[in-house]
């Protein structure tokens, strides 16, 4: 999974997503923000809340995969009416709730105070 970046925003109004770890200077009043001084093991718990909800969307999706397509080509092609059924409840049923904990688990990350160099 890709690291989501962090966002800096300068005293001076300026705004940046800058990868953790790495070092910006502002370009309109020269002050350099540093984003390792962002706790790793606080940033890294954030990284795996967010994947944990990811990997538990992507299983659901695989198991229910792994269940109608072998019902679909073994038992009955009938079944292809239920896993549409079963696509339409997942895109407008889980999709919207998985959404919404995936916000509130990013709208409660930390805040972190970063101070320029």
């Amino acid at each position: 999974m890709r690291r989501p970046p962090i966002t800096i925003t300068c005293e001076c109004g300026e705004k940046r997503g800058v990868p953790y770890g790495d070092r910006w200077v502002c370009e309109q009043c020269g002050r350099r923000w540093n984003t390792g001084q962002i706790p790793a093991e606080e940033y890294e718990g954030l990284l795996r809340r967010i994947r944990r909800l990811r990997l538990q969307a992507f299983g659901f999706a695989l198991l229910a995969a792994a269940v109608f397509i072998p019902l679909i080509v073994f038992v009955n092609s009938r079944f292809i009416f239920l896993a549409v059924v079963m696509a339409f409840a997942w895109t407008f049923l889980f999709v919207p709730m998985w959404r919404r904990k995936l916000g509130r688990a990013a709208r409660s990350a930390p805040r972190w105070e970063l101070h320029p160099e």
